[in-house]
């Protein structure tokens, strides 16, 4: 069920109603069953697959509270391995079976290794790592072990943010499920806004960009450097509204029903630096692989050489969690490489910039960060976008022969006039948020 359907708008009055209706002590009940009803809807037997996990990790959680020292982290590792198999199989077996074909071929050894015929269960990444950071914090002792497993349940599947996040950690929400939340009109009004602006961002903007997008990068050989440069653009501007958009209806969803749930998104393109941009997108991914994976590696508390190696795995397994394809994993490479080189050239940018002069033109420094850094954010992107590595290259080398007509389609219009209102809020919302209108 998508949340840009009809069918949703119609489940979730359904569902919001019945929860406002029903005493607070089966308000829990309703938002399971119906989280149950709206992950089944894509391919209902998946839901074992989702149960198989939610009782791995359930007695996980108790058990490694319980227990002590080697045995503790024994029963971390049997509960991340689980998640973790999971996504490998699903995600990621027929990309390394193929890479690894290709490479026996490559040897001489004719052997073609056999590949999965199944579809990727909706929001598996997503709920996958936020039952993970359940069983970490737990570990940690920053999460008591829940002995309700309908409520554990319901941490894992909670409709709002199931498909695309925000991947929330267990203090955070668990929580909130025991509180009692009461009907409230300024906040229910806030949150259909919020959905309101999310849908106008998904449907407007994001679809119908993807139609110039898909028909520019479904075909580089035919189109000019020109084209190639507002396709790039579009992608951008398309990516994160679907994102984003997804990410507005789930906090509005959740919002109209009284739960808080972590933005996700704060206007990224306004960034001035790339650390900042990745401080504004997609948090809460971000802060997951920050506060478990990065800070584990030591993070910036070792030698400069490990600390750059830290940066960098972690955004080549960044990339590779967006998706199984080399182009992912460029992308996340050079988000990486990014980031150490704004670290190695920390000093001497500041030494240019004096001699520039940019302290004397704060607002033109300003206009000139941010384009640089949508500059270089659009670049990774087209990794991102690609369909291979080879039409990346390609789309590179003819991106910088400026030349050619520019591609049109007759509806482009609507997402442009989309753009336009987007921009226009979102400039508002950061540099007036007292006139925030979303």
């Amino acid at each position: 069920m998508l949340f840009n359907s009809i069918s949703f708008v119609f489940f979730f009055v359904i569902v919001t109603t019945l929860y406002f209706l029903l005493p607070h002590k089966y308000r829990w009940f309703l938002l399971l069953v119906a989280s149950c009803i709206f992950y089944m809807a894509f391919v209902p037997v998946y839901i074992l697959i989702l149960g198989f996990t939610i009782v791995i990790d359930y007695f996980a959680g108790i058990y490694i509270e319980k227990a002590a020292g080697a045995r503790r982290k024994l029963l971390l590792t049997v509960s991340l391995v689980a998640n973790v198999g999971i996504l490998a199989i699903f995600k990621y077996f027929n990309f390394i079976s193929a890479n690894l074909t290709d490479l026996l071929h490559t040897l001489g050894l004719p052997v073609s290794l056999p590949l999965l015929t199944i579809l990727l269960p909706i929001g598996l990444s997503f709920h996958t790592f936020q039952a993970m950071s359940y069983t970490i914090e737990v570990y940690r002792g920053n999460q008591k072990a829940l002995r309700d497993f309908g409520i554990y349940s319901l941490y894992v599947m909670f409709y709002p943010q199931l498909v695309a996040g925000p991947i929330e950690r267990p203090q955070n929400l668990l929580h909130q499920f025991y509180e009692k939340h009461y009907f409230d009109a300024f906040r229910v009004t806030e949150g259909l806004k919020r959905m309101l602006w999310g849908m106008f961002k998904k449907i407007v903007i994001a679809d119908r960009l993807s139609l110039y997008v898909d028909a520019v990068y479904n075909n580089v050989n035919h189109h000019s450097s020109i084209t190639l440069i507002v396709a790039t653009v579009f992608f951008a501007i398309q990516i994160y509204c679907d994102f984003s958009g997804y990410a507005d209806i789930a906090l509005g969803t959740a919002q109209v029903m009284g739960f808080n749930l972590m933005e996700n998104f704060k206007r990224p393109y306004f960034s001035k630096s790339i650390s900042e941009f990745w401080s504004r997108w997609h948090i809460s991914l971000s802060t997951w692989f920050k506060d478990y994976l990065y800070i584990s590696l030591g993070g910036n508390r070792v030698s400069v050489p490990r600390w750059y190696f830290n940066l960098f795995i972690v955004f080549l397994l960044s990339g590779l969690w967006h998706g199984a394809n080399w182009t992912y994993l460029m992308w996340g490479a050079i988000n990486g490489l990014y980031l150490i080189f704004a670290l190695v050239l920390a000093k001497p940018k500041g030494y240019f910039n004096n001699f520039l002069g940019a302290s004397r033109f704060p607002k033109v420094f300003s206009v000139f960060q941010i384009l640089t850094t949508f500059a270089l954010v659009c670049f990774s992107w087209i990794f991102f976008r690609a369909n291979n590595i080879g039409d990346a290259f390609k789309i590179i080398s003819k991106i910088f022969q400026f030349k050619g007509r520019l591609f049109m389609q007759e509806d482009i219009f609507y997402a442009l006039t989309g753009i336009g209102i987007l921009f226009i809020t979102e400039y508002v919302s950061e540099y007036y948020p007292e006139k925030n209108y979303y």
